[in-house]
C-alpha cells in the first residue's frame, strides 16, 4: 500500500481550519444483552468466553425470536446523558438501521435515529495547560453491538487477502450508548490534544458512573473520529472522514493529527477528499481506506415494530438525576486537594490518562504519592516500551498489594520493579511472583551477618575508617552485601548491624 503524502502540521493549519466531531461507543456493563437474556460478563463478551455461547435466538437474528429491552440498560442511558448535560426525551424510539454483514445475524441493527433518549448536552473538557473547552453534545443514543468477525489465512488479519472469515456472535447484543458530538470549531492547532482530552472525559465520566468497564483496548469504549478541513476564510464545511475505533487516547490524538496533515497534503494540490471509513493503524502511524461512508438514507431507518417506545417516568429520570456523581472538572479538583498532589504532580497523572487507576489503587490501600509514583513512573515507562496503555498492564487492586509488600519490608523498591514486570508478564499476583522467584527481602540478621563479614574480609580498612569517625565508609560494605545477595537484602538494617559492630 501506497503511502500517503502528509504536509507539516503547522503548515497544514496556516492554510486550513480543521473541524472535529466524535462518535463514542461505550459498552454498558449490564448483565445481560440489550435485547436478548444472554448474558453479558463484565470483562466484555469477547473476552474468555469460547465463541458463540453467548447468545441467544434473538442474537443470531433466528426467524420469530422478538427483543425485549433491557431496563437497566435504559437506566444507565438515562443517567450518561443527564451526566453529559442531555435533555432526556419524554418518549424516544427504536429504530431498524439495515445493512448487511456477516456480524449482523438479523441484517440490520436495532439503534435508534431521529428520536434518541438524550439530546443537546454538552461536556466541559480540560487540557493538559488547564484549559477549559466547551464539546457540544448533539445526541446520546441505545443501541446494540455487532457480533465480530475473524479472517483466516491472510497475512495482516484483514480481510484483504483472507480465505475465509469466521463469525462469533458473542458481542451481538451488548448493550452501546453511542455519544455523538455535533461539529466541534475553533480547535486549530490543539485539535489533537483535544481529541485525546474528550475521550479521557468521557472515560472518566462513564467510569464515575459505573455503567461500564471502559477500557478502551478490549472495545468497552470506542471513538470514531471525524476530522474535515476547510479553507481559511471559507463557510462551507469541508467533508469528513471518520477514522473507526480508535481504541487508546493516545491514538486518537495521532489519528487526527495524522488525518489533518494527510487531507491537507491533498487538498493543496487541488485533489478532494472522499467521505470514506478509515483504519487507523497503531504500528505505522497512519490510516487507510475503508469503505465509502454511508449518509441516513443509505440505511433506511424505519420505526423498529417489535418494541414500543421507551417512555422513562419523570420520577425515575429525576432520581437517577440525584445519583449523578460530581463532574469530572470538580471531581478532580477534589482529588487534588485530597491527595496533597502539586499541580505538576496532579497533571502527570491526569494527562496520563490514570486518574482512575491512581483513585482505585489508593482506595485499595497505598498512599497518594505511592500510586502517583508506581502509575506514572515504571508502568507507564513499561507500557511506552511495550507500545500500550498502562491501564492494560496491570490492576489497581495489584499495584496496591505491591505497594503493600513494600512498606512492610518484603520488598525494596528494586526488588518491587522486578515483581511488578513478573504480574505485567501473567505470573499472578505480587506475592505469588515473590513466592515463585524468591524475592523477598533476607530479614534474617544470622545470613546478613554472614555476608557482612565476608564483605569485611576483603575491606579490612573499612572498620577501622567508621571508628575514625568516616561513617560513609559503611557504603562500601553495604553495597558488596547487596550484591552478594542480589539486591534482596535490607540495606537499612545491613547498615545498623555494620555500625554495632564498629561500635563493639
Amino acid at each position: 500500500m501506497a503511502k500517503d503524502k502528509i504536509m507539516d502540521f503547522d503548515k497544514a493549519l496556516e492554510l486550513f481550519e480543521p473541524v472535529l466531531g466524535f462518535e463514542v461507543h461505550v459498552e454498558l456493563n449490564t448483565k445481560t444483552k440489550m435485547f436478548s437474556s444472554a448474558p453479558n460478563p463484565a470483562d466484555s463478551a469477547n473476552h474468555g468466553a469460547a465463541p458463540n455461547t453467548l447468545v441467544r435466538p434473538v442474537d443470531m437474528g433466528l426467524p420469530g425470536a422478538l427483543p425485549v429491552v433491557n431496563e437497566q440498560a435504559v437506566r444507565f442511558s438515562i443517567s450518561l446523558g443527564l451526566a453529559l448535560g442531555c435533555s432526556i426525551a419524554p418518549s424516544s424510539r427504536f429504530a431498524r438501521k439495515n445493512y448487511f454483514y456477516p456480524d449482523l445475524g438479523k441484517n440490520y441493527q436495532i439503534s435508534q435515529y431521529d428520536e434518541p433518549i438524550a439530546f443537546e448536552g454538552q461536556v466541559q473538557v480540560e487540557l493538559a495547560d488547564g484549559t477549559l473547552v466547551d464539546v457540544p453534545i448533539e445526541r446520546a443514543h441505545m443501541e446494540e453491538d455487532a457480533g465480530k468477525l475473524t479472517h483466516m489465512g491472510g497475512a495482516t488479519g484483514r480481510i484483504q487477502g483472507a480465505e475465509y472469515s469466521l463469525v462469533d456472535y458473542n458481542r451481538a447484543g451488548v448493550p452501546l450508548v453511542e455519544i455523538v458530538t455535533k461539529p466541534i470549531f475553533g480547535a486549530e492547532h490543539r485539535a489533537p490534544e483535544i481529541a485525546k482530552a474528550y475521550v479521557q472525559t468521557i472515560r472518566d465520566i462513564v467510569l464515575s458512573l459505573g455503567i461500564s468497564e471502559a477500557r478502551l483496548e478490549r472495545g468497552n469504549l470506542r471513538c470514531d473520529a471525524n476530522v474535515s478541513l476547510r479553507p481559511r476564510g471559507q463557510e462551507k464545511l469541508g467533508t469528513r472522514t471518520e477514522t473507526k475505533n480508535v481504541n487508546s487516547m493516545r491514538s486518537v490524538e495521532r489519528a487526527v493529527r495524522y488525518e489533518i496533515q494527510r487531507q491537507a497534503a491533498i487538498l493543496a494540490e487541488g485533489g478532494t477528499i472522499i467521505q470514506e471509513t478509515r483504519h487507523w493503524h497503531e504500528d505505522t502511524g497512519r490510516t487507510s481506506p475503508g469503505r465509502p461512508k454511508s449518509d441516513a438514507d443509505d440505511y433506511r431507518y424505519f420505526p423498529e415494530p417489535d418494541l414500543l417506545p421507551v417512555v422513562p417516568a419523570p420520577e425515575l429520570i429525576e432520581q437517577l438525576r440525584a445519583e449523578l456523581p460530581e463532574p469530572p472538572a470538580a471531581r478532580r479538583r477534589r482529588l487534588k486537594g485530597e491527595w496533597g498532589f502539586t499541580d505538576l504532580e496532579f497533571q502527570d497523572v491526569a494527562n496520563g490518562g490514570l486518574l482512575a487507576e491512581v483513585e482505585a489503587t489508593i482506595a485499595a490501600g497505598a498512599a497518594p504519592a505511592a500510586a502517583r509514583k508506581w502509575w506514572t513512573g515504571e508502568i507507564t515507562r513499561i507500557a511506552n516500551a511495550q507500545d500500550r496503555e498502562a491501564t492494560d498492564l496491570v490492576t489497581p487492586a495489584d499495584v496496591a498489594a505491591l505497594q503493600g509488600l513494600v512498606d512492610a519490608g518484603t520488598l525494596t523498591d528494586k526488588l518491587a520493579r522486578q515483581v511488578l514486570e513478573g504480574v505485567i508478564a501473567g505470573e499472578g499476583t505480587p506475592q505469588e511472583v515473590v513466592d515463585a522467584r524468591g524475592l523477598a527481602v533476607v530479614s534474617d540478621d544470622g545470613a546478613l551477618i554472614a555476608a557482612i563479614d565476608e564483605a569485611l574480609a576483603s575491606q579490612p580498612d573499612v572498620m577501622a575508617k567508621i571508628r575514625d569517625g568516616k561513617v560513609q565508609a559503611a557504603g562500601a560494605v553495604i553495597g558488596a552485601v547487596m550484591k552478594a545477595m542480589k539486591g534482596q537484602a535490607d540495606a537499612a538494617r545491613v547498615r545498623e548491624l555494620i555500625l554495632e559492630r564498629a561500635n563493639a
